[in-house]
């Protein structure tokens, strides 16, 4: 069963629920928020100083990061644009008791070709189910080459910061953006200071482990990983962090950043997904 509902200021959100999780989807930034299992703590960390508002991102679940992962271009917005563009509805599909699909369609316009001058069609398909899986899709339906980068930017609820272990990125370079210096991974990661490091190369199974649960996660078309917690400086200068909110979280991101830019072609697409269960 879903719905497409409104908040009183206009912001339209999809709310579903199946016979095994349930999930909250914006159309804004095709960005999913809320996904439980039934009888589950949501594995999305959502702010509760999130602002629910056009215009403004959501701080939590997946933001989309498209077609900018950072900051590379000055007359784009940092991360991108897709994270405030309003995507439409293309399908909700049914397909079992369990198992819901949602389908999310973003679209050049006059207003995106004064920030990124191209023809697109940016997909966004949600299966959920007994595992969350979200896949993205970039169509070039110009005759102009166009370079992106682009990041599922999840959010994963956790009981504490100190709590947790990751593990699947070992041996696996990465660039460490806090000191701009390149190093390589040789054990499990646990997080005591800020974190912002972008591992370069296929990382396709990823376990976050925590007190009570471990959450697996698989990409694929991801030749980039970024783990993120800005710890306490910086998180309490962000909106939509509350005072020692960085120990509710930790952001996995399956990305395709920095030097893994993916170039298309006329007619070309790439796809990048991420699936998560526990």
């Amino acid at each position: 069963m879903y719905r497409l509902k409104e908040l009183d200021n206009g912001f339209k959100y999809i709310e579903l629920t199946n016979a095994v999780s349930s999930a909250k989807i914006a159309l804004q930034g095709a960005h999913i928020y809320e996904y439980k299992r039934q009888n589950q703590e949501d594995i999305l960390w959502l702010s509760e100083n999130s602002s629910f508002e056009e215009g403004v991102a959501i701080r939590g679940g997946i933001p989309i990061c498209w077609p900018r992962f950072g900051v590379l271009d000055k007359d784009m917005p940092a991360h991108g644009f897709s994270r405030t563009a309003i995507f439409s509805v293309k399908n909700v599909r049914e397909i079992d008791s369990e198992t819901t699909e949602v389908t999310l369609v973003l679209k050049d316009t006059p207003q995106s070709r004064k920030i990124w001058n191209y023809i697109f069609e940016l997909e966004v398909v949600f299966i959920i189910g007994k595992t969350l899986k979200v896949t993205l899709t970039t169509y070039n339906r110009g005759e102009k080459e166009f370079m992106i980068t682009e990041a599922l930017h999840t959010y994963f609820n956790i009981s504490d910061i100190n709590n947790i272990s990751i593990s699947g990125l070992e041996k696996v370079e990465f660039i460490d953006t806090l000191c701009n210096e390149k190093r390589r991974e040789f054990e499990t990661i646990s997080i005591d200071s800020e974190c912002d490091r972008v591992y370069q190369g296929k990382s396709e199974n990823i376990e976050l482990r925590d007190t009570d649960r471990t959450i697996f996660i698989k990409a694929e078309g991801s030749n980039s990983t970024v783990v993120w917690n800005p710890w306490i400086e910086k998180g309490s200068k962000m909106n939509g962090i509350k005072e020692e909110g960085y120990k509710e979280f930790v952001c996995i991101e399956s990305a395709n950043a920095f030097d893994d830019k993916i170039f298309l072609k006329e007619g070309e697409s790439y796809t990048l997904s991420a699936s998560f269960k526990t």
